[in-house]
């Protein structure tokens, strides 16, 4: 659950309900670029108010996982990194680079410190009893070399410097520092995760992810209500796991510009809680009714002798087991048949790939697979309608197209991130170009290579065509449309778009965006580049900037 993307208004809400469905842990991200925009001004209001969604939690009887990062991915704007780190001199982000260690360690450190500063940590009688340093590192740490393996020693022991008394995780990172723990990301960690790496570190699922992130162009993925109740047994059966956070429990509301690359506005809504905190069943309904079959045996879970022997080709027991009490999960892989297995004397029918959990090893108390929550739907009805054509104003954007007003000029064509600052979206490349037709009147081809997220093209204030790429597509999109030419000066005006700025991959720092290529053809003719003539910048739209969507300024615009 993610303060940001949600509203302080909802936070009490939303707490309550995830208590309610048998949750003891709320676990979130700290967002360094909503904390810190500007290099040292920090800003925790509104919904970044981090110490008021703990204190709520805390409030409730709840606990906190406070998962630091300070890179957390998460399908969140440049990874929540703030941009203007991207614009330190010799910066190499998240590797063993002295400007990035450094501005790194400042403000975990602010954040650790504050946290203390409100007594907000368990030994001093505070929620947060776990905290998370870096994100994932793992899966980009060969691309830093040895540089990698210095980092992640650094962050460990920079991280447990700072003495809150709580221990810290490294998600995905399988040989994390001690006393730092290891813990797992995924679907099916009961079958994929390494385990600990230490006698003395428990089995921690960071990240069950409850459905799939939408993405535009995509369809939506949920996830089976049985199929995360499986996924969570057999990791607290085979993996004697000790805590699971849902990822997500509630996924909310990516507001403003900070979805990454071509993610929508609404986040995990298909989790327990939909975007709008409302519950979502079956899955918040079954999930609760596993959490208490899960808690009703936690003494011997937490201090039984752990057994495991096969039931079958794709049947096994896991027992748990005091002098005084007992647990059983016997799970059947088998995704098409029904098992019918002995445990103990006793003869019993496993469901197609499930988990049946045996209270005192005798009493079935909860099967994955049987879902006893009641089924709902979400219905939506008018509040207000916008149907009505005189309640709507066109808006014309000015295409720009003097080279000389523009913001920027230069002889090459501008990245976009660096030049917008990830302030904006949107950027202008205008270019002057002098046309002398053909005898024979050959056809004139425009070709734009972009790596950006859309491309509008427009010749002479005339639009001539557009382009766009997607998530999962190559990394180039090109745009070649045959245009139509004024002999003499011609003025071409090219709007380059992103839909969220990237969120994850080694070296963020380095990539590069926007135009990287464009050229006029006249029929067969060699290409003519126009890479090194004489470009003009504009950051951003006008209707952008005079905010056209509010009444106040529709008003100013309108005159």
């Amino acid at each position: 659950m993610h303060y940001p993307r949600s509203t302080p208004e909802m936070w009490p809400k939303l707490i309550a309900k995830a208590k309610e469905g048998g949750l003891d842990v709320i676990q979130t991200y700290v967002f360094w670029n909503v904390h810190e925009p500007v290099q040292g001004q920090y800003n925790f209001e509104g919904r970044y108010d981090l110490v008021k969604f703990i204190k709520e939690i805390q409030a409730q009887g709840l606990y906190v996982s406070l998962r630091i990062g300070p890179f957390i991915e998460a399908e969140w704007k440049y990874g929540g990194f703030p941009f203007w780190l991207h614009d330190v001199p010799d910066i190499t982000f998240r590797s063993d680079n002295e400007p990035f260690k450094q501005h790194m360690q400042r403000f975990v450190t602010d954040i650790v410190t504050m946290m203390k500063q409100e007594g907000l940590y368990y030994p001093q009688g505070g929620p947060i009893i776990t905290s998370q340093i870096e994100n994932e590192y793992q899966m980009v740490e060969p691309a830093f070399g040895s540089s990698g393996q210095r980092y992640v020693s650094w962050a460990a022991a920079m991280a447990v410097n700072l003495q809150t008394g709580v221990p810290w995780t490294m998600c995905k990172q399988n040989d994390a520092p001690d006393p730092v723990i290891n813990t797992c990301n995924g679907l099916i960690c009961g079958e994929t995760f390494v385990g600990p790496n230490s006698a003395n570190k428990p089995s921690l699922w960071t990240e069950n992810w409850t459905s799939r992130y939408l993405i535009y162009g995509n369809d939506t993925k949920l996830r089976s209500t049985e199929d995360i109740a499986f996924a969570v047994a057999l990791f607290i059966a085979r993996m004697s796991g000790s805590y699971v956070s849902y990822y997500m429990y509630h996924g909310g509301t990516n507001f403003g510009r900070f979805a990454s690359s071509y993610v929508t506005t609404s986040y995990y809504d298909g989790a327990p809680l939909d975007e709008y905190g409302l519950i979502w069943q079956p899955t918040w309904g079954h999930l609760r009714e596993l959490h208490a079959a899960v808690k009703q045996s936690s003494e011997p879970l937490l201090f039984g002798t752990y057994s495991n022997f096969s039931l079958g080709e794709e049947q096994e027991a896991h027992i748990f087991e005091t002098e005084s009490q007992c647990v059983a999960f016997l799970v059947n892989f088998d995704q098409h048949q029904k098992s019918q297995v002995v445990f103990r004397n006793i003869s019993l029918q496993l469901a197609r790939k499930s988990i049946s959990i045996l209270s005192d090893c005798n009493t079935v108390v909860f099967e994955t697979a049987k879902v006893n929550a009641q089924h709902g739907s979400r219905t939506a009805e008018e509040v207000v309608s916008f149907s009505d054509m005189n309640t709507w104003k066109a808006f014309k954007e000015p295409i720009p197209q003097d080279v000389s007003k523009a913001m920027y000029t230069g002889n090459q064509l501008f990245e976009h991130l660096s030049t917008t600052k990830d302030e904006t979206d949107y950027l202008w490349y205008i270019v002057g170009y002098e046309y002398t037709p053909s005898d024979d009147g050959q056809p004139v081809l425009i070709n734009v290579e972009s790596r950006a997220h859309i491309l509008h093209a427009f010749v002479n204030n005339a639009y001539v065509g557009r382009i766009h790429g997607s998530h999962d597509g190559p990394a180039n999109i090109i745009l070649s449309t045959n245009i139509s030419l004024q002999e003499g000066p011609n003025t071409i005006s090219l709007l380059s778009a992103m839909v969220g700025s990237p969120d994850s991959g080694a070296h963020m720092e380095r990539r590069v965006f926007g135009i990287r290529k464009v050229s006029i053809q006249q029929g067969q003719g060699p290409e003519n580049m126009l890479n090194n003539e004489l470009w003009g910048y504009q950051v951003g739209l006008f209707g952008e900037s005079n905010h056209i969507y509010t009444k106040k300024d529709q008003k100013v615009l309108n005159g």
